[in-house]
């Protein structure tokens, strides 16, 4: 394996169904906070805890592509055909091995703490990674109470912004209202 890349980067992965201001929001307040060389936003085919997708693959993408453009150091990605998987401990494995990268910041929002426990392999998970969680507007206090922070409290940076009023799920009502 080649020489480990000593620069710091995040990871903000889902299906970004569509991509809005608050993901925008929450990877320019990482970039500086955390002082990060680059951010992943990882596009999954579908998040395996939701039923469907409103817009395609293709639009998700190109749509995150547009929304961040502006932003040099945010790069838009899909890489579930290289890694063969939609699981978060493989694409990080992926980062590591294949980039040769080390110091990951997997960046959520404090509604997947809740049930972050539930993912494949999230104690390896949080392990490889410094997990980076967002305030989202009514899950703090459950996120607080999660398995994950009782488990390894330590490995996990709270980031007290602003309330984030938007979200993808708001989008897609108001999408589906307005057809």
């Amino acid at each position: 394996m080649g020489n480990i890349q000593k620069k710091y980067i995040g990871i903000l992965g889902g299906s970004f169904d569509p991509a809005h201001k608050g993901h925008l929001g929450i990877s320019k307040i990482a970039m500086k906070k955390l002082k990060l060389k680059k951010i992943y936003w990882v596009i999954t085919k579908k998040n395996p805890f939701k039923k469907q997708t409103l817009y395609s693959l293709n639009e998700r993408i190109k749509f995150a592509k547009k929304i961040s453009r502006a932003q040099k150091k945010i790069q838009t990605i899909h890489l579930e055909n290289v890694i063969k998987s939609p699981r978060t401990i493989d694409l990080i494995n992926y980062f590591i091995k294949k980039k040769n990268l080390i110091n990951i910041y997997f960046i959520i929002g404090s509604d997947n703490l809740i049930r972050f426990h539930r993912w494949k392999n999230w104690k390896k998970i949080v392990k490889l990674v410094k997990l980076v969680v967002f305030s989202r507007r009514g899950y703090d206090r459950k996120g607080m109470k999660s398995i994950v922070l009782k488990n390894f409290k330590n490995k996990i940076i709270f980031i007290k912004n602003k309330p984030i009023s938007i979200s993808s799920t708001q989008l897609k009502s108001q999408k589906r209202l307005n057809n």
